[in-house]
């Protein structure tokens, strides 16, 4: 969520929805107020806050690239300023689909946490299709998926538009993933379109 704060406050105000700094402010407060409950064990309202906070990042981040596909046919925004509003969107889009996989698949992190083993989920991570015994053997009888899991994925769904090593076994992970190399494959196709003077 910081990250995703930091990004949109380099953003140009012409992309951000009021002051740039008021979305990182507010999603850092959201934050500390997440973790505060997730300290104290309060899953239920840490939930609550966490997809509050994914809500607001991502209609930050669909009213940002509207609003940057809108303004691409005016060439009113300098090339480099286009480039680097067109980076940070992208990069921001991988960490939005990333936190939002890592916060729905099996029940999200808190009742991960509390199973202490991963075996089912919207995903198929390599380590889940792995015999009992080898996974005993590697050390991998109580894996769970962490956020860097789901980073990777969100990064491969980005830039390759297909999962590479974790199957998607869900519908709604599968929609979710079509909307996230949808906005991709839109940031990188208007980008060079710009860039080559077609639009």
């Amino acid at each position: 969520m910081l990250a995703f704060g930091g990004l949109y406050y380099a953003l140009p105000e012409t992309l951000t929805i009021g002051p740039g700094w008021l979305l990182p402010v507010f999603v850092s407060v959201l934050a500390l107020i997440a973790q505060a409950l997730h300290a104290m064990r309060h899953t239920r309202w840490n939930d609550v806050i966490a997809y509050l906070n994914l809500a607001v990042v991502t209609v930050a981040l669909a009213s940002a690239l509207s609003r940057l596909i809108l303004r691409l046919p005016s060439h009113k925004d300098k090339p480099v300023e286009l480039l680097l509003a067109a980076g940070a969107l992208w990069i921001s889009n991988i960490l939005v689909f990333a936190s939002w996989y890592w916060r729905l698949d099996g029940g999200g992190p808190n009742s991960r946490d509390s199973r202490g083993v991963h075996l089912d989920g919207a995903f198929l991570f390599p380590q889940m299709s792995m015999p009992p015994d080898l996974r005993k053997q590697t050390g991998e009888d109580r894996w769970t998926p962490g956020f860097v899991d789901y980073l990777f994925l969100a990064f491969n769904t980005s830039t390759a538009f297909s999962p590479t090593d974790v199957p998607v076994l869900s519908r709604w992970a599968k929609a979710m993933m079509m909307v996230q190399s949808l906005i991709s494959l839109a940031t990188v196709v208007l980008l060079a379109a710009r860039a080559v003077n077609i639009l």
